[in-house]
């Protein structure tokens, strides 16, 4: 598969580089972390003025209008700089806004970078089934009222506004029913618990307890929100994707790297053959990984969604398999130094593993595509 950045793409990703070259360094990561929120203010600011909170925001609201391809760029460079600022989660919730397309003064707010966003969407019995929910949303007045908890929340700790997904009518595990919400985090009845994560990222717990909001906070169509959920959700995949394929090309590098300067029997360890041949494997399934994710973002604009569903699926299960292959092979090329926080691989491992479970693991997504629609008769 062969792919041209266009002149403004490249100018997003060198710009990323160079900011991430000079300012965001692996020991600069590191205090960012341990520090108290976990995030650096000053980064933020920093990513708002190189124009990616703006990117993927539509031009009315003050955007460049970027779309998924664009946005497998900016997700690569971040990913390969181990980023632990919460962008992935506020431009995933400025797609669920941009999908309902009542909520466009929020948008602009994205866009300036005065507004983080968070998804509340997971439950802790529902694994990766976006659609299995418990939290509720009763009408109260003119308005509603939202009960229930949401678990791993990525950055939600961080987020001055959730995208909140609540069952308004049918059972647990209906596709018809699920409302979505956009819900500040200091309202009342919100109580969070913010946590690190192994990856280094911040989540939290969100619980709701007779939490009003009001009936301009609806995203879309009471009960009409599986549609928006399912396509946001294959968006976020496709930028997870975007981020591992930035991740494993980091890990890659440093491996060569260390291959070249560690040495034994008076050579570097690079010249023999076997351990030549192992990072040829790496390669090879770096480059499959990369080409799934330029499918998967290419595909999220095509308007069909059965084509959507399978080829983002058939990207998370590839670059999933391709990360714990490169990410294994890494860590025994580093030795007994390929698992500790001195190094930049251990990081980079422990971020793909958390890519691999975010939205859905190779054992899910390969049961999606398998279920859609015409695989029977195409596998024959």
């Amino acid at each position: 598969m062969h792919f041209n950045l266009t002149e403004e793409q490249q100018q997003f990703a060198d710009a990323l580089r160079r900011w991430a070259d000079k300012d965001y360094t692996f020991d600069v990561r590191q205090r960012i972390v341990h520090s108290a929120s976990g995030v650096s203010d000053l980064a933020w600011d920093t990513l708002a003025e190189l124009g990616m909170t703006a990117l993927p925001v539509p031009e009315a609201q003050g955007g460049f209008n970027g779309d998924a391809v664009d946005m497998m760029v900016v997700m690569q460079e971040l990913g390969r700089a181990l980023v632990v600022e919460p962008y992935f989660a506020t431009v995933w919730g400025a797609y669920f806004l941009k999908l309902a397309g009542n909520q466009h003064h929020r948008l602009g707010d994205v866009a300036r970078g005065e507004l983080k966003l968070a998804c509340a969407l997971g439950e802790k019995h529902a694994r990766h089934d976006l659609c299995d929910i418990k939290t509720i949303a009763a009408i109260n007045g003119e308005g509603y009222r939202i009960d229930g908890t949401k678990t791993v929340v990525v950055h939600g700790g961080q987020a001055g506004a959730l995208i909140v997904s609540a069952r308004s009518a049918g059972t647990q595990r209906d596709t018809h029913g699920i409302s979505l919400f956009v819900v500040p985090t200091d309202a009342p009845g919100v109580a969070l618990r913010d946590y690190r994560t192994i990856d280094g990222q911040r989540a939290a717990t969100v619980q709701f307890s007779h939490v009003p909001v009001p009936a301009s906070a609806l995203l879309g169509r009471l009960g009409g929100g599986c549609e928006m959920l399912d396509e946001a959700a294959d968006y976020g995949v496709s930028l997870q994707c975007s981020e591992a394929v930035g991740v494993m090309d980091a890990i890659f590098g440093t491996t060569l790297d260390y291959l070249k300067t560690r040495k034994q029997f008076g050579m570097a360890i690079g010249s023999f053959q076997a351990l030549q041949h192992r990072m040829a494997d790496m390669y090879i399934h770096l480059e499959q990984a990369r080409s799934m994710a330029m499918l998967a973002a290419a595909r999220m604009s095509c308007g069909d969604a059965d084509e959507r569903r399978r080829v983002v699926s058939a990207a998370k299960v590839r670059i999933g398999q391709a990360a714990k292959f490169i990410g294994q092979q890494a860590v025994q090329l580093h030795g007994g130094m390929g698992v500790t926080d001195e190094l930049p691989a251990a990081h980079h491992f422990k971020r793909l593993t958390m890519i691999e479970l975010t939205l859905g693991d190779v054992d899910h997504h390969l049961a999606r595509f398998i279920a859609q629609r015409g695989f029977q008769q195409h596998s024959v």
